[in-house]
């Protein structure tokens, strides 16, 4: 097996994974600053900007809950290649969500609502892990991590792990809180890994 300075990328190519925060109840608890839809809406024009852009780039969307996570887009698949983007995220985020609030006790659902950033985390790694195995040229690899739930302290380790798996892997980290409070693990994880951290300050029309 090639050893990771080895791989060369595919010029101008890029993998994209989007790591999209859809805990119900933490979108719920931001609703009246900023609603999921108008958070939607930015994230499914953003998708469809970078397909354009290169008609090989390669787009991923792991959708976080509060339970678990879940692939919900993939650009190389025949069904989304042939469409456009929006109309199969919402289908299956609607789905996932469903799902997601149906696994949730109402008992357990109280103060804080974590997301698994640390499950999503680690799907894209190994999905990355996936892509360079399949040839000595693939696309550039970038996580990106759409947040706005608060960090859940009983995840750190499995989080740091993925950092520096990601670390190891050259493949940077990116994260844009849309929450109320800053994100440790994901200040950490984007110097980490030398991605971008951006936490925008939301308008009171909420980016409309």
């Amino acid at each position: 097996m090639d050893s990771l300075t080895s791989k060369t990328y595919a010029d101008d190519v890029s993998l994209l994974m989007v790591l999209m925060d859809a805990n119900p109840f933490s979108w719920d608890s931001l609703k009246s600053a900023f609603p999921f839809s108008n958070f939607l809406s930015h994230v499914v024009s953003f998708l469809n900007a970078i397909l354009l852009l290169n008609p090989l780039n390669h787009v991923v969307v792991i959708a976080t809950g509060f339970s678990y996570c879940d692939f919900i887009f993939d650009s190389t698949t025949s069904q989304n290649q042939s469409q456009h983007c929006g109309e199969t995220l919402l289908q299956r985020l609607e789905e996932f969500v469903e799902k997601d609030e149906s696994m949730c006790r109402v008992s357990s659902v109280h103060g804080s609502c974590f997301s698994l950033l640390s499950g999503s985390l680690s799907m894209a790694l190994c999905y990355i892990q996936r892509i360079f195995r399949t040839g000595n040229r693939h696309p550039q690899p970038r996580i990106l991590c759409l947040h706005g739930s608060p960090d859940g302290p009983g995840q750190y380790i499995a989080i740091m792990n993925s950092i520096f798996s990601a670390q190891r892997l050259m493949v940077p980290i990116d994260s844009c809180l849309v929450g109320a409070e800053h994100s440790a693990f994901l200040q950490q994880a984007s110097h980490i890994t030398r991605g971008v951290y951006l936490k925008p300050q939301i308008p009171p029309d909420g980016l409309s």
